[in-house]
């Protein structure tokens, strides 16, 4: 079976759509089969974005794992000068979230695979609700992969429910040398803030 984490999602196509509503933003967002939660945003995603503080104002920000855009568009649209990439190494996915960027005419959202980002780009901000079904190792090393280009100043933030091991999650990243403190809790998720 095929999972929203496939590059190529065999799941055949069904457009539908979700409403991203939040106190400073609402937005109707295309969806599609094979991508994650396309029914509605997820509710670790709506915690995210109703928990974190507003993102830096210029510079680089990252979604990581974007899926349909909800994450990227936010950023976006609470950042307008800032850049913001969306990638996912879903092609549908990274599809879907410019098509839903342009609808929403935020044009600084740059939706890429997620092998697409030039190597030189360091980001003032990563928001993400990681893919945590990949499995340990495979999240582990993307984590530490895009982690890494932290500017000296940035800030991670990452939404895992308690379940699914946000606090296994937090302790790993202690022992890579993070500084990963848990920024909010609520619905049985929790924010992990994460720097240098």
């Amino acid at each position: 079976m095929a999972h929203y984490f496939s590059e190529q999602p065999r799941t055949a196509s069904r457009p539908g759509s979700v409403d991203l509503v939040l106190p400073d933003l609402h937005l109707r967002l295309e969806t599609d089969r094979g991508v994650f939660s396309p029914e509605r945003v997820d509710l670790g995603t709506r915690v995210l974005l109703e928990s974190v503080p507003p993102p830096p104002q210029e510079g680089d920000l990252l979604d990581l794992g974007c899926g349909y855009g909800p994450i990227a568009l936010t950023m976006a649209s609470r950042a307008p000068d800032a850049s913001v990439w969306a990638v996912d190494v879903n092609r549908r996915s990274v599809e879907l979230t410019a098509r839903n960027a342009q609808a929403a005419r935020l044009d600084k959202v740059r939706s890429v695979h997620i092998d697409e980002v030039p190597d030189d780009v360091k980001f003032r901000a990563i928001w993400s609700n990681p893919a945590i079904r990949i499995g340990k190792p495979a999240l582990h090393e993307m984590l530490t992969r895009w982690l890494t280009r932290l500017t000296p100043d940035g800030v991670a933030y990452l939404v895992v429910q308690k379940h699914l091991g946000s606090d296994s999650l937090q302790r790993w990243l202690g022992e890579q040398g993070w500084q990963a403190d848990r920024a909010a809790s609520r619905a049985a998720y929790r924010i992990l803030k994460v720097t240098r």
